[in-house]
């Protein structure tokens, strides 16, 4: 027998239990429309909220930053891999989310990768002197860096504020809470206001840090856009650790996090996802910035909420179950993987694309087709979106009255 003999058994296991996860090629994704071997399907499975990863500007933006610097970096921030263009990003995030300074990384695990591990596997503290406490249903890049580190690490019900008082009731020297902004498979927000309220108005030896992962509220949320801390609109040093990604609402690719210059200067000599990976190009970084401009001068914003206010208008007329999120995300729970793996076939075959999660990416009896609606939808998509939705949970047995299958 061969090392790794696991390997066989538990991929079959993942396909009898209708979780087998696989890649699908995508020849093309215009306008919201895309091609799959030769079919077409209106794509409501993407994170490009806006549709700025389509937008001419941004695109023009790209090819002048490849024109400029070429088409990646060659090095690592620290080393001579820090352009120009990194900084005019970095100074734009972090005069938009009231931080005095910015990192970019190549992606959003890789920020809450390091933020965990810098602040808690560096040495500068005994384990029995750090904690984190996370949000249930928080992103699995922060929760798999917690989960391996000697830190002890407790999560608190979803949003349940009187939980979270609860475990810090006896917190350690250094107690970091973490919870997304708007949730990446539940599409609902976090109560930051609340949770900034709470460590403000407890008596703490030393106050906790809040951080907000804001992966899916950046571009979307708040009155400029720039996400769930500009929605919530606190004092700079209320909301310690803002992290951000480029590759949903803003189009383009990589991950910020933004917070105090000490926090920064910190992490720029200590997180070693950072310091030993080669930075992201500086025409990203470049196109980056156009997308940023663009979302805050254009009415797209306006475009996507209209969308998703039709969209729940017209599931509600149609008795199609919802959830009570008010952001693009819109998870319908069926709570069965294989009936949440018939409705995404039956919709493909109406030639209607959409997310089909089933656990562990959700909990057990969660498993849900979720759908991303974006600014490039037109009323018909939406339209075709419905009534697709309405064919394909009837004919699989999907009881709206009891959400669950016909027995």
């Amino acid at each position: 027998m061969s090392s790794f003999s696991y390997i066989k058994k538990a991929v079959d296991q993942r396909k009898s239990q209708h979780l087998f996860r696989k890649r699908t090629v995508v020849s093309s994704n215009v306008s919201m429309v895309m091609e799959v071997e030769g079919n077409y399907y209106l794509n409501f499975a993407s994170n490009d909220y806006l549709g700025l990863g389509q937008q001419q500007d941004v695109l023009q933006s790209y090819v002048e930053g490849l024109s400029l610097h070429g088409a990646g970096s060659g090095a690592s921030s620290v080393v001579s891999g820090y352009n120009k263009e990194h900084l005019a990003l970095e100074s734009f995030i972090c005069e938009h989310t009231n931080k005095e300074a910015a990192l970019l990384f190549s992606s959003g695990f890789a920020a809450n990768q390091a933020i965990c591990h810098a602040l808690f596997a560096s040495g500068f503290s005994k384990p029995q002197e750090n904690l984190v406490i996370s949000d249930k249903w928080m992103h699995a890049s922060f929760v798999e860096a917690a989960s391996s580190l000697q830190t002890p690490f407790k999560r608190f019900k979803h949003n349940d504020l009187e939980h979270l008082a609860y475990l810090l009731d006896s917190c350690p020297s250094n107690t970091l809470i973490a919870s997304e902004g708007v949730f990446s498979m539940d599409g609902d927000e976090a109560p930051l206001s609340d949770m900034v309220n709470l460590l403000e108005t407890s008596a703490f030896t030393n106050r906790p840090w809040l951080m907000v992962d804001d992966a899916h509220a950046i571009g979307v949320t708040g009155n400029s856009g720039m996400g769930s801390c500009d929605a919530s609109n606190p004092d700079r040093d209320q909301i310690d650790i803002v992290m951000g990604t480029f590759g949903k609402a803003i189009g383009t690719s990589g991950a910020f996090v933004a917070g105090s210059q000490a926090l920064i200067d910190f992490l720029l000599n200590f997180a070693r996802h950072y310091v030993y990976s080669t930075a992201i190009p500086a025409a990203v970084a470049k196109a980056t910035l156009t997308s940023f401009k663009l979302m805050r001068d254009s009415d797209s914003r306006n475009l996507l909420h209209q969308n998703i206010a039709l969209f729940k208008h017209k599931c509600l007329s149609r008795g199609i179950p919802l959830t009570d999120s008010a952001s693009a995300i819109q998870p319908i729970i069926l709570g069965n993987p294989e009936l949440t793996l018939n409705c995404s076939l039956s919709l493909k075959a109406l030639g209607i694309w959409v997310g089909c999660i089933r656990t562990p990416t959700v909990p057990k009896h969660t498993d849900r087709l979720r759908i991303t609606l974006s600014a490039m939808h037109q009323e018909k998509d939406i339209n075709a979106l419905v009534d697709a939705l309405e064919l394909s949970l009837k004919q699989n047995g999907f009881n709206s009255k009891t959400n669950g299958p016909t027995l």
